[in-house]
């Protein structure tokens, strides 16, 4: 049996990049009769970012919502908040710090990326790396969802355990990453990734006049709507895409030939698409979100099964390490 695992910062609602990149295709390979899913809310890397407690906790409850909302089966996989298991999973990084080399971490991409974008540079940021090599090999996990920006994290992962396991002998698992490539980078409405730090995002569970009007804010280019449009250029194709099937696709790109088609038009079936194909789980997340102790009582289960993996890895290392 493979065990996957995946994790999702709580910096706030989950986005459709997040939902796209992530969380379906984590729930889908947790659907496997072969796979064991452990995922998980990285609300300690949130703290990087937020450091009010209130709007921590919302967005955390947010994101466990976004999980279950998409159907996520708490009964047969392991879902939990990181933070319920500070103390193992703090530790395991501090000891895989001291095995990780300065220059891996000073040449990361997010790292210098969000170093030029935010005024917060903190050593959270830097040490981030570090973290989500604990997260991920604490648990023993052989596979791991992520998206191309996450490409270069799993690979300091392994190396940081390769590096562990040349000194102290066999430890850690080496886990690979599964990357869906129609979906690595989910375009933002400015054609940047999609992400909350440059505030492009599409939040699905707004109320339906709060979403259109974020859809509608997509950039697009000053193409007269008399004149045919270039589909493959545009943002709001973009998006559809991702979502359609293929006969959708193929009517849109039609509708972009046509003159008299506008970018309006074009929004406004990216809107009824979202709307359609999220109806279900529109619903269920506000349901969710009046109910907390019900996302409470799920994560605390997770949390239990999530330490005893975890335990069981850290007490080998401090083993090894003399402790």
């Amino acid at each position: 049996m493979a065990r996957i695992l995946t994790g999702i910062q709580s910096t706030g609602t989950p986005h459709l990049g997040n939902i796209l990149g992530a969380i379906i295709p984590g729930i889908e390979l947790s659907k496997q009769s072969d796979n064991e899913a452990f995922f998980f809310i990285a609300d300690l890397h949130s703290l990087t970012q937020i450091k009010s407690g209130e709007q921590l906790r919302k967005n955390t409850y947010a994101t466990a919502a976004t999980w279950l909302a998409f159907g996520f089966d708490t009964s047969t996989n392991v879902f939990y908040r990181q933070s319920d298991v500070a103390a193992e999973v703090c530790q395991l990084a501090w000891f895989l710090n001291c095995y990780t080399p300065f220059p891996m971490l000073s040449n990361a991409h997010s790292f210098k990326d969000k170093s030029k974008k935010l005024s917060d540079v903190n050593a959270g940021l830097f040490t981030y790396p570090v973290l989500m090599a604990a997260d991920i090999i604490g648990y023993d996990a052989d596979f791991v969802p992520v998206g191309k920006d996450q490409q270069q994290h799993l690979e300091m992962t392994k190396d940081i355990a390769s590096s562990f396991n040349y000194i102290h002998g066999e430890t850690f698992v080496l886990p690979q990453g599964i990357y869906d490539k129609r979906v690595m980078i989910v375009p933002g409405t400015d054609g940047q990734k999609m992400s909350k730090s440059y505030n492009n995002f599409i939040d699905i569970f707004l109320s339906d006049k709060a979403l259109r009007n974020q859809i509608m804010k997509i950039e697009t280019d000053s193409t007269p709507i008399e004149e045919p449009k270039n589909f493959e250029s545009c943002n709001a194709f973009a998006l559809y895409a991702l979502l359609a099937d293929e006969g959708q696709i193929d009517k849109m790109k039609t509708n972009y030939a046509t003159p008299g088609y506008g970018y309006g038009h074009a929004k406004q079936a990216l809107f009824d698409l979202i709307c359609e194909k999220f109806k279900t789980e529109r619903v269920r997340f506000n349901e969710l979100m009046e109910n907390t102790d019900e996302i409470d009582r799920q994560l605390a289960i997770g949390a239990e099964q999530a330490k005893a993996a975890i335990s069981s890895v850290l007490g080998k290392v401090k083993n090894k390490t003399g402790y």
